[in-house]
C-alpha cells in the first residue's frame, strides 16, 4: 500500500540559512537504509539511537541540540523521533544508544518528548509499503548555553527557539522503507 503522495521538501531548506558543519556516524550513512537497530521495536527494530559525531562548527557555539525528524510521515507536521537538548559545547559526540534516556546524556542535557510521547529516541516506523522516508539527524550549534525549554515542551517549541539561536547546522540523512 502506498499513500501515493509527493515527497515533502527538505524542512531545513525552509529555515533561514546558517553555515553547515560535518556530522558523521558509525551506525548510519546518508542516503542509505537504516539498520534495524534504528527502527522502532513495533516495526521489528530495536529503538537504538545511532552514534553521531560532529566537527567544524563555529567558535561561537555555546551548546548543541540533536534532533531526528521524518518529514515524509503521513501527517501535515511530519514526525519527531528524537530531541536531545542543551548538550554542552564541549560535547562533540553521542554514543550509540545515548537516546535511551536522560542518564545517557551529559550533565544538564535532557530529552524532550518526541511524537511517540516519550522522552527518548523512538525508531523509524513508516507505514508498510509507504514511500521511502528520510530521517534528518541534525546537530544544531546553538549560540546560547541553554535553550529556555523544559522536557515537557513540544518539538515545535524547541524548533521555534532554535530558529532564533542556531548559529550553524549539520545534517545526516539516512532513509528507511518498511
Amino acid at each position: 500500500m502506498s499513500l501515493d503522495r509527493p515527497q515533502a521538501p527538505d524542512p531545513y531548506a525552509l529555515l533561514p540559512a546558517v553555515p553547515s558543519f560535518t556530522v558523521t556516524s558509525t551506525d548510519v550513512s546518508a542516503d542509505t537504509q537504516l539498520d534495524l537497530a534504528q527502527v522502532a521495536k513495533d516495526a521489528g527494530g530495536q529503538d537504538v539511537s545511532p552514534q553521531l559525531s560532529w566537527s567544524g562548527f563555529p567558535a561561537e557555539t555555546k551548546s548543541f541540540v540533536v534532533t531526528c525528524f521524518d518529514p515524509d510521515a503521513p501527517t501535515p507536521s511530519g514526525f519527531w523521533h528524537w530531541l536531545a537538548v542543551n548538550l554542552p559545547a564541549s560535547v562533540t559526540e553521542l554514543a550509540t544508544g545515548a537516546g535511551a534516556d536522560d542518564s545517557s546524556l551529559p550533565s544538564g542535557a535532557f530529552h524532550v518528548r518526541n511524537d511517540y510521547g516519550t522522552r527518548n529516541y523512538g525508531g523509524a516506523a513508516p507505514p508498510p509499503g509507504d514511500q521511502v522516508h528520510r530521517y534528518y539527524f541534525v546537530v544544531h550549534a546553538v549560540g546560547i548555553e541553554a535553550l529556555d525549554v523544559t522536557p515537557d515542551v513540544t518539538p515545535a517549541v524547541v524548533s521555534f527557539n532554535l530558529a532564533f539561536h542556531t548559529v550553524a547546522r549539520g545534517l545526516l540523512v539516512p532513509t528507511y522503507r518498511h
